[in-house]
Order: structure tokens, then sequence, then C-alpha cells
């Protein structure tokens, strides 16, 4: 039986999210932005969304959406990933966001939102410069309705290829809480405090710029890495780097950095900051020293609904130079971690390309 979305569960955007930083409290409602939006079967919702005052909502007269809403971007950067999430809980929703509740008795939300990906709303996308989903051609798609044991079936088979990307994720986290132990063992766990190295602050230690292109400059297939604030790295037809590098995102909806190293042919987003070092110093030992300040950095970063780093926050950051032999030791040990990632990273890859053959079986 096939029938049009639209006509199976209601569908709507989220609504614009409080501006002042009061709006925001420790223990207030759940509001979920596109920058909190993770992959799909989630086990929770820690850390992926902020908490609203009850003035907030009550200002913002926002709409609680029910637990069990299949969210996705429909507009911005954000939406050209084909990422599909159910809520767990009862949340209030940013505006970015495609909204779909209320689903018809026949229809398992988790199977649902397994169907969505398969379809891969990203094909609405008419204009990847300003990319956005119209909501009503989403209302228009149409979803051939299997039985809901069926259903349950396939959802619980989808369920255990995504789990086993989980625990492999949660492999990637072991792995890098491994090279933060190393570099405890070597130097220390406060090494700018303990008197046994130089330190020095950024300007010292970095040449700073920034890439020149709009977030959306990036193209599907491009020949050369495109290093936007993102986590993911898109790609790109011209280059204007060709260097090593470090890329560290300048801004972030909820301050929620990344650092990454690069050698070669690249071109960045004008919020990405370029870093290069000063002398011939170990790249790995000094990202390794910037992502350890990414919580420090997200604390001091400015903005509400966007969060941005400026200069002279960086600039205040201090780094410490060991002796050239030790640096090397420590780029030794993480490069060996890096392989045991790159493994991992393919198993994960290997599972993905599994589960969307199973998707394109089941969806087609």
């Amino acid at each position: 039986m096939k029938k049009k979305l639209k006509d199976i569960c209601k569908i709507t955007s989220g609504q614009s999210a409080p501006q002042n930083v009061s709006d925001y409290i420790e223990n207030g409602k759940t509001f979920i932005k596109v920058s909190n939006l993770d992959d799909i079967i989630a086990d929770d919702n820690e850390n992926r969304a902020c908490k609203i005052s009850d003035e907030a909502i009550e200002k913002g007269k926002l709409k609680l959406f029910p637990a069990n809403t299949v969210i996705f971007a429909k507009s911005g950067l954000s939406c050209v990933k084909n990422r599909v999430y159910v809520t767990k809980e009862p949340a209030y929703l940013v505006n970015h966001f495609c909204c779909l509740y209320d689903f018809d008795e026949n229809i398992m939300t988790k199977w649902f939102a397994y169907f969505l990906r398969a379809y891969n709303v990203t094909n609405l996308i008419k204009d990847y410069a300003y990319p956005s989903i119209p909501i009503k051609e989403i209302g228009q798609i149409y979803v051939s309705i299997t039985p809901l044991a069926e259903q349950q079936k396939i959802a619980a088979e989808l369920d255990t290829i995504q789990s086993a990307i989980d625990n492999k994720k949660q492999q990637l986290a072991l792995l890098d809480e491994a090279v933060k132990s190393e570099f405890v063992e070597m130097f220390g766990e406060n090494p700018t405090e303990n008197g046994k190295w130089k330190v020095e602050k950024w300007e010292n230690i970095f040449n700073t710029t920034t890439g020149k292109l709009d977030s959306n400059a990036m193209v599907e297939n491009g020949q050369y890495p495109f290093f936007t604030c993102a986590k993911e790295i898109f790609a790109i037809d011209h280059y204007a780097f060709d260097q090593e590098a470090l890329l560290l995102a300048g801004n972030n909806a909820a301050g929620k950095y990344d650092v990454k190293y690069y050698k070669g042919k690249f071109n960045a987003y004008q919020r990405t900051y370029v870093l290069s070092l000063k002398e011939d110093w170990s790249y790995r030992l000094f990202q390794f020293q910037l992502e350890d300040k990414l919580l420090y950095l997200k604390e001091q970063s400015k903005g509400i609904n966007t969060k941005f780093l400026t200069l002279k926050i960086l600039q205040e950051l201090e780094f410490i130079i060991p002796p050239k032999e030790l640096q090397l030791k420590f780029e030794t040990f993480v490069q060996k971690i890096d392989k045991s990632k790159s493994l991992v990273k393919q198993q994960i890859a290997d599972l993905q390309e599994l589960l969307d053959s199973k998707m394109q079986k089941y969806f087609g």
C-alpha cells in the first residue's frame, strides 16, 4: 500500500531558537538545534540538546514536539548530510528542522526513519550554493507501507548493523583516549604549569591565516579537500593552500570545535583557521595540544546561536615545546594509533556500506 507522506503524519518546521544567553539554563527544557543532530537511533539526547527556560518557551510561544518525532535539517550546510534522527523525549526543535510526527498507527517511526535515509531527501536540493529542502515536496513523497510485523523485523535488522557502527565509533573514542594517556605520561597532567618544559603563547607557535571561501563552495567529487567548520571534510575543484597545516574550526553553533591535520593541496572556509608551525616542530604534538583545549575554547567562545572564536581568544593559549626527540616520540605513537584508527574507520565504512545496501534492498 502506497501513501503520500503528508497523509501518514504531520509535517512542519521547528521554531526560532531563543536569542538571549539568559534563556539557556542548566536544568531547563530540551531544545535541539541542528548542530546537536547526531546519527539515527541514538541512545539518548545527552550532549545533543540545549536546555531552555520556561520563560523563553512562553516568550517565544514554542511548540513542544512529542517523543519519536523524526527530524532532519532542511536548510544550510547540514541539510546536505542526509542525517535523520528520532527524538527520544518530548523536545522543542529549531526552525532549521523538518519535523514529522503524529504518525499513522500503522507506521513504526524507527522503520520510517530508515526509509527516509534510504530515500535521501538531499536529492530534493536544487541549489547547493544555498541548500534547502522544501517541506511541500517532502509531503509528496510516496511511502510503501509494509505490515507492522515486517517493519519491526526490518528495523531490528538495521538496528543491529547501526549498533555495530556505534560500537566501532566507541573504539575510535578509546583510541583517542590512548593518545591522551600517552601525552600525560610523557609530559604530565598540567604541562604548561609544571615547570619542566618551555612554554610559549599562540603568536610564537603559529602562523595564522584563514580560508577565503563561503562554506557552500564545496562541490561533489571535487579534486581537493575543502575544510569548513564541520567535522566532515568536503571537496572542491581548486586549491588555495599547498602545505602542512592544522585546520581549526572558527565557528560552530554549539561551540564544538574541531582540529584537523593535513599535508598537501586544499582549500578552506573563511571561518576556518589555517595554522602552520613557525619552527620545525611536530604538527601531531601541537594538534593534540589544541584538541586538549577545545573544551576551554567552547567556554570562551562568543555568540549565542552561533559560537565563534576570535584571534584574541586564541592568542591567550599556551603550549609546551619539549625537546625535538620527545616530540618525535609522541608523533610516532600518534602515527601508530592513527593506523589503528584507519582500520576501525574502514570497518565503519564497510558496515555503513552494508547498512546502505540493506536499506536499498528494503526501501528501493
